[in-house]
């Protein structure tokens, strides 16, 4: 699995790294917030485009922290099985949820919203139609970027399951955990 495991860890890694820069994101969301608030009804001072710095931030965090929390297997999946399942079984099915819901989505998403959402904003370098508004194409950009970047991240995936199926890897116990959710 040489080549395959090179290009799995090389994957994580650029996911970690947007991981941790959607965490910085959170955090300037909640600064330009806090300011935005201290400036309009402190000083009265108001604009546009610190309400939408915010939505640009936090939109970003969110659509590059989906391969991250990938990556760290806190997504969302269905408890009706998995909870019951062996260690084995779990890899077989998330495998095959993998390959067959997870990159159809991630493709289709990424292909529909650089085709009809960032790609015909870019033509035009689309901007807010609010005074003092922002660009629009850039944050356009990010939706088909991190379905990409979740696309990526089901094939580093699919590539440990079937390395761990095989013997070849031994994936950690973090990755097949499972924790019923709290409710």
């Amino acid at each position: 699995m040489g080549f395959w495991s090179k290009l799995s860890t090389g994957i994580d890694r650029i996911n970690q790294l947007l991981g941790k820069a959607a965490g910085i994101m959170i955090l300037l969301s909640c600064v330009v917030s806090a300011s935005n608030a201290i400036m309009r009804y402190g000083f009265d001072i108001s604009n546009n485009w610190p309400l939408e710095l915010q939505w640009y931030l936090f939109s970003a965090a969110v659509m590059l922290g989906s391969a991250y929390t990938l990556k760290r297997n806190e997504h969302v999946r269905v408890d009706l099985i998995y909870s019951r399942l062996s260690d084995r079984g779990r890899l077989w099915v998330d495998l095959f949820g993998f390959t067959f819901f997870l990159m159809p989505a991630c493709i289709l998403f990424t292909w529909l919203s650089w085709t009809s959402l960032f790609y015909p904003s870019w033509l035009v370098m689309e901007h807010s139609m609010n005074s003092g508004g922002l660009a629009r194409y850039p944050i356009k950009f990010v939706v088909p970027f991190g379905f990409f970047m979740l696309s990526l991240q089901g094939i580093s995936e699919i590539i440990k399951r079937i390395g761990a199926l095989d013997g070849e890897i031994t994936l950690p116990a973090e990755d097949l955990r499972y924790e019923k959710p709290m409710q």
